[in-house]
């Protein structure tokens, strides 16, 4: 296992994690009563630090890597913006009603989009830019910033700066309305 995370870089991780959202939103869609609301708060708690991370390590990197790189990512930013404000209406709705049901949709359909997005514009300028040790690096990275993210969508924060300052406060918030969610099941 530790080997395998020692060959690991940044665009596998995160075309791996790509296609684990792609599966779930899919489940969620496609799927009623227990089944797509866990599938729903798995895909909302995966999306919440996915895009932290990528927020955090990715995005900087990526900005760095081209020179249309600030452009790239100031579009993909715009698009989590508007995602995180979807998501946490999502959050708020009965996932069997016709509301969740038309919103989501359009949700995945706009999720989908960015995750091409992501794999076609800036991935590709990562792995040409990066070596493999800086791939690995932020593999180790992301998995770093993920398991200490917010699990809840925070619209605005979609900057490493504002991401590292209120970041550790929204995931204690967040982990404790998790906690507490599921003692009362």
């Amino acid at each position: 296992m530790a080997e395998q995370a020692t060959k690991e870089n940044v665009v596998d991780l995160l075309l791996a994690q790509h296609q684990e959202i792609r599966q779930l939103a899919s489940t969620v869609e496609k799927n009623h009563g227990k089944v797509r609301k866990d599938a729903f708060d798995r895909l909302r708690r995966l999306l919440a630090v996915h895009e932290t991370a990528e927020e955090e390590v990715v995005h900087p990197f990526a900005r760095r890597a081209a020179d249309d790189g600030s452009q790239v990512v100031e579009a993909r930013l715009r698009e989590e913006n508007e995602a995180k404000g979807v998501l946490s209406e999502l959050e708020k709705m009965d996932p069997e009603s016709a509301e969740f049901e038309e919103t989501f949709a359009r949700f995945h359909k706009d999720l989908d989009a960015h995750a091409s997005h992501e794999e076609k514009e800036e991935f590709p300028r990562i792995a040409q830019k990066a070596t493999p040790e800086q791939m690995r690096g932020m593999a180790a990275a992301v998995k770093a910033a993920e398991a200490v993210a917010p699990t809840h969508p925070h619209q605005g924060t979609e900057s490493p700066t504002k991401n590292l300052a209120l970041g550790p406060v929204a995931a204690v918030a967040d982990r404790v309305r998790d906690a507490i969610g599921k003692a009362r099941g």
